[in-house]
């Protein structure tokens, strides 16, 4: 099988969409909502005992739908999935198969890749982490001292932060409360400087996540975690007991004083922002514990199930995909909100801000020619209700449209359910205003025009076979949208430059010698920078 590589706007499902659109533009919710009592039941999916999606309250029609689904057919969308899951190296600018579904693939039928069995690769090394996570969580793996570890400090950036991060804080009710979780990613030393303040030295496991174990930021906290283990506890090898590496750079983490059955692989295969599912899940699996973790992965196995089954109409991440593309392409949206209403996902916004802006931020396609159609909008959100008195505003009544995500649970994960008809009813009550609007009122300013488009992801209740769906909707959503616009989702080479340059301005931050050759303004801040640090 060979990987698509199809220009979207040579098929002919492209120019009947933009055809089309000259006359969706015209289309308002309001009027397409009160025209068909059936609309809802047309236009949602529900996966039982999990959740329901409601993609009712946007701009479509079923031509709409219809000519969207011929694009996916014309740019072979299920063909490309397909290539994905079997091995197929389509991450083509590295050489590298995208796998990230085998880690949570629970069949036993060997999946090879020059040839190795990734399948058992990957369940070999979840064994080796459920047993650690265990240990630690029940007191038979003690510190230096000898106690039971009670702090887990988790030390990496992008992929190998924002991910098991993202997923602690979402599955704190699930999570032994008596190991406190901290995070520490930014190379502004006041992140790791705060973090210390917190831990007891005694009682604290470092988790330091780095593929290559390189990474400048990570390495750099890492270095400076441990002299201060050392200083606290008095005893280089302490190191020994108190350090965990998530890596595949075997000699460097031995370098750096971690032992090898503290150590904790993964592989090429694995993309940094979709490698929660691997050993960068450690601080979650041992929060949660191997059990809570397995279902995590089970949940997100259900979606890869589903979404490689199911007809388009009926596969949430195909919808999700190509109502994205609809606002992106046709209708010109630039940005797209992600507002869930569950403080327990606060950090589900950050999350997918790389999971989708570093997969398909791209103007490069697959034949190496700049696009001529946009890819990847801008993604961000926060919370609800939070957002409402912040930036709803915009939504509401602002010149753009704004695509956005609505997403809640039924049942609470807390005893306060009078907080929670709240939270829903604003949950409810946002996607039906941004829909219908307020057509009159006493002055201009009061006006809502609506025809703002929402989708709707209703959850029985935010467990931890929840959230692994929740996240593996979103994965498949980014790769379709990926593939109909014809480029590479799963490199990243727009971070790269930066580092570089930062890299060759370190050493003339820290000298006195010659600048080396910048533009003038960069030039003039290095100066001022260096003046007052003489």
């Amino acid at each position: 099988m060979s990987f698509p590589s199809i220009n979207p706007t040579t098929t002919a499902a492209w120019k009947a969409l933009e055809a089309h659109a000259a006359s969706a533009k015209n289309l308002h919710l309001r009027d397409l909502l009160q025209q068909d009592a059936a609309r809802f039941e047309k236009m949602h999916i529900r996966l039982d005992d999990l959740l329901l999606f409601d993609y009712a309250k946007h701009r479509v029609t079923e031509e709409t739908l219809g000519l969207l689904e011929d694009l996916f057919h014309a740019c072979q969308v299920p063909e490309a999935l397909q290539a994905q899951v079997t091995g197929e190296k389509i991450n083509q600018t590295e050489g590298r198969a995208v796998l990230h579904t085998a880690l949570r693939d629970p069949r036993t039928e060997p999946l090879r890749l020059d040839g190795e069995d990734v399948r058992a690769l990957a369940k070999g090394e979840r064994d080796r982490m459920f047993a650690f996570a265990e240990a630690i969580r029940d007191g038979r793996k003690k510190s230096f001292t000898g106690k039971k570890f009670t702090h887990v400090v988790n030390i990496g950036i992008g992929g190998s932060d924002l991910g098991p991060r993202m997923a602690v804080e979402a599955l704190k009710p699930f999570s032994d409360r008596s190991i406190h979780m901290h995070f520490v990613a930014n190379v502004d030393g006041a992140d790791l400087h705060e973090c210390l303040q917190k831990v007891d030295p005694e009682r604290t496991l470092f988790i330091v996540a780095s593929k290559t174990f390189t990474t400048q930021e990570t390495m750099a906290n890492a270095e400076a975690a441990r002299t201060w283990l050392v200083q606290k506890l008095g005893d280089p090898n302490c190191t020994q007991k108190h350090f965990v590496a998530l890596s595949t750079h075997a000699e460097k983490v031995q370098a750096f004083g971690i032992s090898a059955k503290n150590t904790f692989g993964f592989w090429d295969w694995v993309g940094g922002r979709y490698s929660v599912w691997s050993a960068i899940g450690m601080p979650l699996c041992i929060a949660i514990g191997a059990e809570g973790f397995q279902q995590f992965l089970d949940g997100a196995h259900a979606i890869d199930q589903h979404t490689a089954t199911q007809p388009f109409r009926k596969n949430i991440p195909q919808i999700m995909a190509a109502l994205g593309i609809w606002y992106r392409n046709f209708l010109g949206a630039t940005s797209h909100a992600v507002l869930p209403y569950d403080q327990y996902l606060h950090r589900f916004p950050a999350y997918l801000q790389q999971a989708d802006m570093e997969s398909n931020g791209k103007y490069v396609d697959r034949h190496g020619e700049r696009v001529t159609y946009p890819t990847g909008p801008v993604v961000w959100g926060e919370p609800g209700t939070n957002g409402q008195h912040a930036f709803y505003q915009l939504i509401h009544q602002g010149t753009e449209v704004i695509p956005s995500d609505f997403i809640a649970s039924v049942l609470p994960q807390h005893p306060l359910h009078a907080h929670h008809a709240m939270l829903l009813s604003n949950f409810l009550a946002q996607t039906e205003a941004l829909a219908i609007g307020r057509p009159k009122a006493a002055t201009a300013y009061k006006v809502f025009e609506g025809n703002r488009p929402t989708s709707t992801l209703l959850f029985d209740a935010l467990t931890p076979y929840a959230l692994g769906s929740l996240i593996a909707l979103y994965e498949h959503k980014i790769f379709y949208q990926g593939v109909v616009w014809n480029i590479y989702s799963y490199d990243q080479w727009g971070v790269e430059l930066g580092k570089e340059m930062a890299n060759a301005i370190l050493p003339e931050l820290e000298g006195d010698g010659a600048l080396g050759l910048h533009d003038p303004s960069t030039s003039a801040l290095l100066q001022h920078v260096r003046n007052l640090w003489v």
